[in-house]
């Protein structure tokens, strides 16, 4: 997509409304929006359009900025207000009446009912035919109006949209929409264009659930003359049944997928990232490449599938290229906290322990075994390990692990060897009650790591117990 448009320098919005949780449909869109505007060095702008005051909350808004900042994605300038800009809406509704191009509609609720219902008999689409479209006397001097759009009624209006191609609506289908309420607020459809003219907006890329006001929106640039941003309109998310993402396919805020299902925010993007753009067949692309690569022209046209495997799979990989130091952190965290010690424990075992991990929660629960109390609790399988001759096995490794003088992988595997070869067992018929015994589980790290990980004193007292428990 060139970033041509009329030779101004590339600007770009994400425009939310504070009315819940930044989705994760949204997310993706700001995204997009962030590295259009990176790859060609323009301006990336956030707009809160906040003119439903209604429904818009605080807590909605702070957890959209908590979600942009956590996926890394940062605006030029402070985050913007729609309402902040009310009286200058006002100012281009009243100057689009002063061009004839809007009239004061003084239609009552009672009549737009009775043309709805009328509509609705005839089985048409319902359209506002006002006869205050062409009439400049009020019925009264104090009668309320709204302030209408006097929408083109003939021929045709032409998108030529950078994902969808060139899209064509007869002019017939437009209505004439609100620009200002009997009270004087504008409406959405008024505030978004002149926002966006005023910020100099080059380029709306957004979900193409927003390509029909695109057709209205633009009778209002071109009432006013103003110059026309170029359109992206990209597809919306679906689930993977193909219907449209919702909560039922798992469809979350973007806080969700950090707070409860553990998920990176580099994870997070690469994902939303894939989803509907590719470059080739890379799937694991940083965000230097990112901004490097990111065009328009490889947007799909058709809805993305959301898959919540491949996303964890996704994670596991940026789990294990993650610094053990923040994973630590990370884990601490979601634990309620950890003393220094503890914390350095955690980030020795990091290596070990992201290994196999998908997410922050099974990074966090393969973590358990370290700081957990004696006498451990065993899970079922795990104590059918200690059962039969395992505990006399044990009583034999604790003999030979008490009397080694230093406590490495490579001193404790040779002890752990030697029993196996005076016993004639395996190595694993002797690792896996030794794991049941230090950590309460089947699975874990390595077995020798643990120990190292565990240290001397802590791993024969888990042994001791376990011994014990056979003497009782």
């Amino acid at each position: 997509m060139s970033a041509s448009n009329n030779s101004r320098p590339v600007v770009t919005r994400f425009a939310p409304s504070p009315t819940g949780f930044l989705h994760i449909g949204g997310a993706r869109t700001a995204l997009f929006n962030w590295l259009f505007a990176r790859h060609h060095g323009g301006k990336f702008l956030l707009r809160v359009e906040d003119t439903d005051k209604a429904r818009s909350t605080q807590p909605a808004i702070e957890a959209i900025l908590d979600g942009m900042r956590w996926l890394d994605l940062d605006w030029d300038g402070h985050e913007y207000y729609q309402s902040q800009f009310w009286a200058r809406h006002a100012e281009v509704a009243h100057e689009l009446l002063d061009r004839g191009a809007a009239y004061r509609c003084y239609m009552t609720q009672e009549e737009l009912a009775a043309e709805r219902e009328k509509a609705q008999a005839e089985r048409r689409p319902f359209r506002i035919n006002s006869r205050w479209r062409d009439c400049a006397d009020a019925p009264s001097p104090d009668a309320p109006f709204v302030v209408r759009l006097k929408a083109p009624r003939e021929g045709e209006s032409v998108i030529e949209d950078r994902v969808q191609g060139r899209v064509t609506v007869q002019n017939s289908e437009l209505d004439d929409f609100i620009l200002l309420r009997s009270d004087g607020t504008p409406t959405y459809m008024l505030a978004v264009v002149v926002d966006d003219h005023d910020m100099g907006v080059t380029h709306v890329i957004r979900g193409d659930d927003h390509l029909n006001n695109a057709f209205r929106q633009r009778a209002i640039i071109h009432a006013m003359g103003w110059p026309e941003p170029t359109y992206a309109h990209v597809p919306l998310i679906h689930g993977s049944d193909g219907a449209k993402l919702s909560k039922r396919h798992g469809a979350l805020g973007v806080d969700a997928y950090r707070d409860e299902l553990g998920i990176l925010p580099e994870a997070l993007s690469n994902y939303l990232l894939r989803l509907g753009w590719g470059h080739g067949d890379d799937e694991i692309i940083s965000r230097e490449q990112a901004i490097e690569w990111f065009d328009i022209d490889h947007v799909g046209k058709s809805p993305s599938r959301f898959d919540t495997k491949k996303l964890e799979n996704l994670n596991g990989h940026y789990i294990r290229a993650a610094d053990d130091a923040r994973l630590a952190r990370l884990v601490a965290e979601r634990r309620g906290g950890l003393s220094d010690d503890q914390l350095g424990l955690l980030q020795r075992a990091m290596p070990e322990l992201k290994a196999r991990a998908r997410d922050l929660n099974e990074l966090s629960a393969a973590a358990d075994f370290l700081f957990a109390e004696r006498p451990l609790a065993m899970e079922p399988a795990a104590a059918a390990l200690l059962e039969g001759d395992a505990r006399e096995n044990l009583a034999r490794l604790h003999a030979a692990l008490s009397s080694l003088p230093k406590w490495d992988k490579e001193t404790t595997e040779d002890a752990v060897r030697q029993v196996a070869e005076t016993t004639g067992l395996k190595l694993g018929k002797l690792a896996q009650p030794l794991r049941a015994a230090l950590t309460g589980r089947t699975t874990s790290p390595g077995i020798f790591d643990v120990l190292v990980l565990l240290g001397q004193g802590e791993s024969l007292a888990r042994m001791q117990d376990q011994m014990k428990t056979e003497l009782n």
